[in-house]
């Protein structure tokens, strides 16, 4: 598995367990000022990281500010939009539901590829039916139909695939930790308005809700999605796609190994689809033939 490959399986992985934190949080806080405050703590804990990252070996990047900012807030709008869709959306639909039409950006990205000028291999498309179905089996509980709620979730999962498809396009050209950085607070921003307008923010309830805000601002946005814009410079986006909608996967295996939420084998045949999708995209079995063929 390439370097870029395994970044995104682990933000996969980081964002699976972070359910369990966005959860906790909902008792205390409403999602304007949780989404505020980890997007805060997560851009403060990259600058305070970037001058260590700056020594380490890393790729050399043309300095291009005016594209760096520019990438930056358009994540930004991008994440703050899907975030608070899928808020909104999740108040009159099933959280089953909700999973599943958001993880759909693993369609939405290599059909809106297709419409850059992006070609893609035969494998994917079957990947990608593979990881449908075993979302479906992972999340769907009720019969499928289609309410307001599950509307505005289906605006999330284009907001999702919106923001894969500009990371695509400045991760290669631009510094992605502080591009990172600077979406961070483009969405803290954005939310900070939201919160006062929306909601009734206090103190004692920030505190209460310290523990989750702070596992999602260092980890779940922090080095999350830091490392989704790292680990999608070498990759496609269809293939990233693919891999971060393990999220589903990993949090349902976070509900069991953490609240010992019970696993029905359903779902463990959703979770088998979807790692078996993820196997083939990164299998070189094109490549195999190719060679073969050769050979004869």
């Amino acid at each position: 598995m390439k370097k870029g490959s395994f970044l995104l399986l682990l933000t996969a992985l980081i964002w699976g367990m972070a359910f369990v934190a966005q959860s906790v949080a909902m008792d205390s806080i409403g999602p304007w000022t949780f989404t505020c405050v980890r997007s805060f703590v997560a851009g403060f804990t990259l600058l305070v990281l970037i001058p260590f990252i700056d020594h380490a070996p890393k790729p050399t990047v043309k300095k291009d500010t005016a594209m760096l900012v520019k990438g930056g807030i358009l994540c930004g709008l991008c994440l703050t939009g899907a975030s608070m869709f899928q808020q909104a959306g999740i108040v009159s639909t099933t959280v089953g539901k909700a999973g599943f039409i958001t993880a759909l950006y693993v369609v939405l990205v290599p059909v809106f590829s297709l419409f850059l000028g992006k070609k893609m291999e035969k494998k994917m498309w079957l990947s990608i039916i593979l990881a449908v179905a075993g979302l479906y089996f992972l999340c769907m509980k009720d019969s499928f139909s289609l309410s307001s709620g599950d509307t505005l979730v289906m605006i999330c999962a284009v907001m999702f695939a919106f923001h894969i498809l500009v990371i695509d396009y400045f991760s290669p050209h631009v510094d992605g930790i502080r591009m990172s950085c600077i979406q961070f607070f483009a969405c803290g921003i954005i939310c900070f308005v939201g919160m006062f307008l929306f909601e009734e923010p206090s103190l004692s309830s920030l505190v209460n809700a310290a523990v989750p805000i702070l596992y999602a601002g260092i980890l779940s946005s922090g080095a999350g999605y830091t490392m989704q814009i790292v680990g999608q410079r070498d990759t496609d986006p269809s293939l990233a796609s693919l891999l971060l909608s393990l999220e589903s996967v990993f949090a349902v295996i976070g509900g069991f190994l953490i609240l010992h939420q019970a696993l029905t084998i359903r779902e463990l045949f959703g979770c088998l689809l979807s790692f078996g999708a993820v196997l083939l995209a990164e299998l070189p079995i094109e490549r195999l033939f190719r060679k073969r063929a050769l050979h004869e």
